[in-house]
């Protein structure tokens, strides 16, 4: 079994990509959402962290965190929110028959594939190339014809703040075939 190194540097910024257990449409879910949130909430007053920048699309969700200096571990703080989220959502939870006799020896309800991928954030050119994949990403997968048009997003706050304009994400973002290949 391959063992993932991941870098946990006190107070760096992390592009994280979580993904639906089979690619399940359920993360836009009204009920979802909520439990959701209350479970980043509940991880963050134990293990602080600054959300930047989110989006949560259908079967996948993308966000940019700073961790705290204080050595905050964020495969930890993943693991309470799924865990605390699943447990809030039985309503989603797939019969033993759906899932994989691995799934089902971890306990696994069928909410979350089991790893997310990470990206240490290095640079301002970096940083500013993966707030804008996330706000654009609904556009690229279809769900909205402009970025303004999707709720489930930071995008609103980053147009308050004057970092977008409304119109941004009209027209068609490029990103370079690598740089796609290393998010999803």
């Amino acid at each position: 079994m391959p063992r993932y190194i991941r870098s946990y540097t006190k107070g760096a910024t992390y592009f994280f990509t979580l993904v639906a257990y089979d690619r399940r449409p359920i993360f836009c879910e009204r009920d979802f959402l909520q439990a959701f949130r209350e479970s980043i909430k509940q991880v963050q007053q134990q293990y602080p962290f600054e959300i930047i920048a989110w989006i949560q699309l259908p079967d996948h969700l993308h966000c940019i965190w700073k961790m705290s200096t204080d050595g905050t571990n964020y495969s930890q703080c993943w693991s309470r929110i799924k865990r605390l989220t699943t447990q809030a959502c039985p309503q989603y939870h797939l019969p033993h028959e759906s899932l994989s006799q691995s799934s089902i020896d971890r306990n696994e309800k069928g909410l979350w594939q089991r790893r997310f991928h990470e990206h240490q954030i290095n640079s301002e050119e970096d940083f500013i190339k993966h707030i804008d994949y996330i706000h654009y990403n609904p556009v690229k997968h279809g769900l909205v014809e402009r970025a303004a048009d999707w709720n489930h997003s930071s995008f609103h706050r980053y147009v308050k703040s004057g970092f977008y304009s409304a119109d941004w994400g009209e027209s068609i973002i490029e990103f370079s075939a690598d740089f796609i290949e290393g998010l999803e």
